[in-house]
């Protein structure tokens, strides 16, 4: 097979120009992980890979990048190693292990990230770098050395959640993939902007441990919560879906082991949201979902039914499944990125970081299986 980095061809226009001297500055970025022996996986190990292959984890480790820098965010502010504070109190009420799981999910994430890059590299592929892209502004806490001077990818304080995952996953009659929508559970948390961190010290109220918090911080709390379990579904559907279409066993072998731990923290994630403490912050209302099971609500908001109920799968003429959804493949890159830019989590970048994403997402759903 020849090698990768005579078969892709680049598209002659001003994305592929602005891609090719980002990836140029990004080649940089992997030699020091390479000089640890990954490199004897070379192009000739398990035949190499095609470029949809190539194509499927640029764009994974992208959104890798991404999910690493948000993570990132929320452990400095809350983690295991950050100093109590009435967020951080807001937080232990939807679970007492709230610290450690989101120090271990930033840890994961990072892996992946690396993993995947290094793969790249060892492939004779270019990695990915976002850092030309790291401009926005994060939180303004002071008390905690460091945060305010740190520039970000992703912002977290105008967040638009989406939590329509939640009644999707409760619903026995309903598919994504064959075209149905499903209602939020918290209707107001996906109809405005609404931060998930601190954005300053009053926010924070470092040192409170006091149960309850502040109304305001805890609902900074709570639409964390939320949005914990929202990056991670839609990290639990790409990987799902980018599995099917791609061509070395090897490759494959990456896609399912990562969708794997996205599925475990997305399953950690939900249980917790249905803990969010039920209150009105201004126009933020969270209802009390643990009471949820009582008519005329029922089952579709009910905060224990953590486990995917089965639902119709491939077709009505089937038996119901219980299953990951959604999993089609087509437009799963596109259609991830719509949803990361409709949840707010790029307000503020810049119109070459989009093009640059875009083509990324492009690329990757072009991608077909090669037998």
């Amino acid at each position: 097979m020849k090698q990768l980095e005579t078969a892709i061809r680049k598209r002659a226009n001003r994305r592929s120009f602005l891609k090719n001297s980002l990836a140029a500055s990004a080649a940089t970025v992997g030699v020091g992980l390479m000089s640890s022996g990954l490199s004897a996986l070379g192009a000739d190990h398990d035949g190499g890979i095609t470029e949809g292959d190539a194509s499927i984890l640029r764009f994974l480790a992208a959104a890798e990048i991404l999910e690493t820098d948000l993570w990132q965010q929320y452990t400095e502010l809350t983690g295991q190693d950050a100093p109590d504070s009435g967020y951080k109190t807001g937080l232990l009420q939807l679970d007492g292990d709230m610290p450690q799981y989101i120090s271990d999910n930033t840890d994961d994430e990072m892996s992946h990230e690396l993993f995947i890059n290094a793969y790249l590299k060892s492939k004779g592929a270019k990695p990915v770098d976002l850092e030309p892209f790291r401009t926005l502004l994060g939180s303004q806490v002071t008390d905690i050395p460091g945060v305010a001077s740190k520039k970000r990818l992703t912002n977290l304080m105008e967040l638009t959640v989406d939590t329509s995952w939640w009644t999707r996953y409760r619903s026995d009659t309903q598919n994504p993939d064959l075209g149905d929508t499903f209602p939020n559970a918290v209707p107001t948390l996906a109809g405005g902007m609404f931060p998930a961190i601190p954005r300053n010290n009053a926010e924070l109220e470092i040192g409170n441990t006091t149960v309850p918090v502040d109304k305001h911080v805890q609902a900074i709390a709570n639409t964390a919560g939320f949005h914990f379990a929202f990056i991670e579904q839609g990290g639990t559907s790409l990987y799902a879906a980018m599995a099917q279409k791609t061509s070395n066993l090897e490759v494959l072998r990456i896609v399912l082991s990562i969708g794997g731990t996205e599925i475990m923290h997305f399953q950690t994630w939900h249980d917790k949201a249905g803990n969010a403490v039920p209150l009105t912050d201004g126009a933020l209302v969270f209802p009390d979902l643990t009471a949820a099971a009582t008519p005329p609500v029922g089952e579709s908001l009910q905060s224990n039914l953590i486990m995917p109920e089965p639902t119709v799968f491939l077709s009505k003429k089937f038996p119901v499944c219980s299953i990951i959804r959604p999993t089609a493949a087509k437009g799963i890159a596109m259609g991830a990125v719509k949803a990361l830019k409709a949840d707010g989590l790029f307000r503020g970048q810049t119109p070459d970081f989009f093009e640059f994403l875009t083509d990324l997402a492009e690329e990757a759903d072009e991608a077909r299986r090669e037998i």
